[in-house]
């Protein structure tokens, strides 16, 4: 099960730069350089610099899960917080997805559906896989 475990971190791994490739049409789809006009060049700018600290973030997350996969699921404590910390990430991304965004306004074309629900699926699996090897680390199961 172990091997099954490091796979799985390895896909989320690689699953966080699909993210990234989807998130780069946001801004476009959003239509950010209209939306963002009335703002003040200082909110303006937040906006745009929390976008890029949050690439940085998911590149990071996604650098660690392809190189790292071993090491998170070995069951140390590092590894348990830092599977634990990307896991209430992505579901807490999931949740605000789920509960907090409307997006049928801007899903105008079967792409931007399937693309909107394809992100659901990955936030689903990326806080399941981590959230299991933060708790049941190499196939441990805690009772």
């Amino acid at each position: 099960m172990e091997h099954t475990q490091e796979i799985m971190i390895w896909i989320a791994g690689l699953l966080h730069f699909g993210i990234l490739i989807a998130s780069f049409s946001v801004p476009r789809v959003l239509d950010w350089r209209k939306e963002l006009a009335g703002l003040s060049d200082l909110s303006r700018h937040v906006v745009w610099v929390h976008g890029v600290f949050i690439v940085l973030v998911i590149v990071g997350f996604g650098l660690i899960g392809v190189t790292q996969a071993a090491s998170l699921t070995a069951g140390t404590p590092l590894a348990r917080c830092v599977c634990g910390f990307i896991a209430v990430f992505w579901s807490a991304r999931l949740a605000i997805q789920l509960f907090l965004f409307d997006a049928r306004p801007y899903l105008r074309s079967a792409k931007l559906r399937v693309g909107y629900h394809g992100l659901t699926a990955v936030f689903t699996y990326l806080g399941f896989v981590f959230a299991w090897s933060a708790l049941a680390p190499a196939g441990r199961v805690l009772l």
